[in-house]
C-alpha cells in the first residue's frame, strides 16, 4: 500500500497538472468564442448603412451625415491623445440637428503640446454639415479620480453634458472625419481580427496539450518510483 506522504505527492501532481490542462482548454475555448464574436461585429460594421439626417438610433459603424448647428459653448476636450508624435486632445462638441435632435460629435485631434492650460478651438457658427462613423456608447477602462477636470475629460462619456443639456438623443457619438469644423481625424475602430483570436486559442490548446503530456509522463515516473520503493520495502522485510 502506498504511504500517505507518497499518496499526497502522487495525487497533488495530478491535481496541479489537471488544473493547468483545464485552464488552457477553457482559455482556448474563450478565445475561439471571441473570434466568433469579432466575425459577427465585423459583419455588422461592414453591413452598416450610410444615413443622412437619421431620426432613429444608427447601427454601430453606420456612416452618418448630420446637418445642424454646433453648441460651441458646450465644447469639452478628451485628454491625452497622441497623433503623429504630437500630444493633444480630441474636440467634443454637441450638435443640434435640423430635427432638433442632440448629438455628441468627436471633431478630431487638436495639438496642445505638454501645456495644461485650457485648450481653445474655433467652431463654425450657423448651419454646418459633417460626416463620420457612429459608435455606440462604450464602457471605459479604469478611471482614477474624477472624469472631468475643467474642460478636459479622461474618458469619452455623455455624462458630463447631462446637467447643462439633458440627455442626448441617442446613446453614442459620431466620430467626424470630414465636414465643417472637423479637425485631424485620429479615431479608428478597434476591432482585432478573428484570426488573431484563433491563433491565441491554438496557443492555449497547445499549452494544455503540453501540460497533459507532462502530467502523464511525470505520473508514470512517480508510479514507477513508488513501485520500486514498495519492492525494496518487501525485500527488506524478507531479509
Amino acid at each position: 500500500m502506498m504511504k500517505p506522504s507518497r499518496q499526497w505527492r502522487f495525487y497533488s501532481w495530478y491535481l496541479f497538472w489537471s488544473l493547468l490542462v483545464t485552464l488552457g482548454a477553457c482559455l482556448g475555448l474563450w478565445q475561439w468564442e471571441r473570434a466568433d464574436d469579432k466575425r459577427l461585429a465585423m459583419g455588422v460594421r461592414n453591413a452598416a448603412p450610410a444615413l443622412v439626417q437619421p431620426t432613429v438610433q444608427p447601427a454601430q459603424g453606420s456612416r452618418v451625415t448630420l446637418r445642424g448647428e454646433y453648441l460651441a459653448e458646450q465644447t469639452l476636450y478628451l485628454d491625452n491623445r497622441v497623433v503623429g508624435g504630437r500630444v493633444g486632445v480630441a474636440v467634443l462638441t454637441p450638435l443640434r440637428d435640423t430635427h432638433g435632435q442632440l448629438w455628441l460629435v468627436q471633431r478630431g485631434f487638436l495639438a496642445t503640446g505638454p501645456r495644461r492650460k485650457p485648450p481653445q478651438v474655433e467652431t463654425p457658427r450657423g448651419g454646418v454639415e459633417l460626416t463620420g462613423e457612429w459608435q455606440d456608447v462604450q464602457e471605459g477602462g479604469p478611471l482614477y479620480g474624477e472624469n472631468r477636470e475643467g474642460v478636459r475629460l479622461q474618458q469619452l462619456s455623455l455624462e458630463p453634458w447631462h446637467a447643462s443639456l439633458g440627455a442626448f438623443s441617442y446613446a453614442g457619438w459620431l466620430h467626424a472625419s470630414k465636414g465643417d469644423g472637423v479637425l485631424i481625424p485620429w479615431w479608428e475602430a478597434n476591432v482585432m481580427p478573428p484570426s488573431r483570436h484563433m491563433g491565441y486559442a491554438f496557443q492555449w490548446w497547445g499549452l494544455a496539450l503540453a501540460a497533459l503530456v507532462v502530467m502523464l509522463i511525470g505520473g508514470q515516473r512517480l508510479r514507477r518510483d513508488v513501485t520500486q520503493q514498495k519492492r525494496l520495502g518487501n525485500k527488506n522485510k524478507q531479509g
